[in-house]
């Protein structure tokens, strides 16, 4: 496993996280899920990243069980607020910045988070009063650094220019092979202002480990095929040209050593603003897999076709 400092932070995290999104709010998954975090540490994985809205707080216990008597300085946790906990708490607001994390701190067990991130932009609440707080929060000691997650950025820049608050230091945008928006503005303006890419779906849903064939049947123990989850999956990239695409990619990774899935996380490391990818996993195994997409040198030319290749498709959604 290889490290990449985070923004202008002092800490450090592999390149590749492990999230907690999918595995963790499936209850009777529980012993699974655990098993799956101590093997990602096993594996070097240090930047582990759930969120209060995932499970409304299951994913966060079971995080917290997971990482009971583990040191606390050999992992950077990360959690998130912004989405509704229930019909009245929700969005950034003081009161819910200082309510959520308190929430957030006792169902993981620990003290402090190494990085509190902003789910999305709430239009419901001033700007300055949801910087000030954040603020607040980390100079308390309960919050090392703070971040966001798909922010408009006249709204990043907008928070920049606040003087006397703390400074994002990450950003976590979906990025992949089919999904580059955040190459138009988001990672240059990062760059400026020393903040890192905590990637989230670099896989684009599972649907670049190429485990969706073209004319075939959706895989019974996929995101695609679970209806609680496949909400977050671009029914526009299960089209035949699509999934035709990817599996063009297969001689590609191949000629890398490595397997589609390590091959698309590997594209998304090549970026030297990211400073990690979030990886999900639903057994062990998987997080092996995963894990092993960091530190290879990709011949440039290889990623250039594999841009040629998807984006004659992503062109096309």
């Amino acid at each position: 496993m290889k490290y990449r400092q985070l923004g202008n932070s002092q800490l450090t995290v592999s390149e590749i996280a492990f999230g907690s999104w999918l595995t963790f709010s499936d209850g009777p998954q529980k012993a699974n899920a655990i098993a799956c975090v101590h093997r990602a540490l096993d594996r070097g994985i240090t930047l582990i990243d759930t969120a209060n809205v995932y499970g409304r707080g299951a994913a966060e216990l079971v995080l917290g069980e997971a990482l009971a008597g583990i040191s606390r300085d050999s992992y950077i946790l990360a959690t998130k607020l912004y989405f509704p906990m229930s019909s009245t708490d929700k969005g950034l607001s003081r009161a819910q910045i200082f309510k959520q994390l308190d929430a957030s701190l006792a169902r993981l067990q620990v003290n402090h988070v190494d990085l509190y991130q902003c789910h999305r932009y709430d239009n419901d609440t001033p700007l300055e009063e949801t910087m000030l707080a954040l603020s607040e929060v980390v100079r308390s000691g309960k919050v090392r650094y703070i971040g966001f997650s798909e922010w408009p950025i006249d709204r990043v820049e907008a928070a920049l220019a606040i003087p006397k608050v703390e400074r994002f230091v990450s950003s976590q945008p979906q990025y992949s092979l089919l999904h580059r928006s955040p190459e138009r503005a988001l990672i240059s303006l990062s760059t400026r202002s020393g903040i890192s890419q905590i990637v989230w779906s670099p896989l684009a849903q599972g649907v670049l480990s190429g485990k969706y064939l073209p004319g075939g049947d959706v895989p019974r123990d996929s995101r695609a095929a679970n209806d609680a989850i496949n909400g977050f999956l671009n029914p526009a990239w299960l089209r035949p040209k699509v999934l035709e695409a990817v599996q063009a990619l297969r001689p590609l990774a191949a000629q890398s050593g490595l397997t589609l899935a390590q091959f698309a996380l590997a594209w998304v490391l090549r970026q030297s603003n990211v400073a990690s990818a979030i990886t999900g996993a639903s057994r062990p195994e998987q997080v092996d897999e995963n894990a092993a997409a960091s530190g290879h040198a990709v011949a440039p030319e290889l990623f250039e076709n594999a841009e040629r290749i998807m984006g004659g498709v992503a062109s096309e959604m």
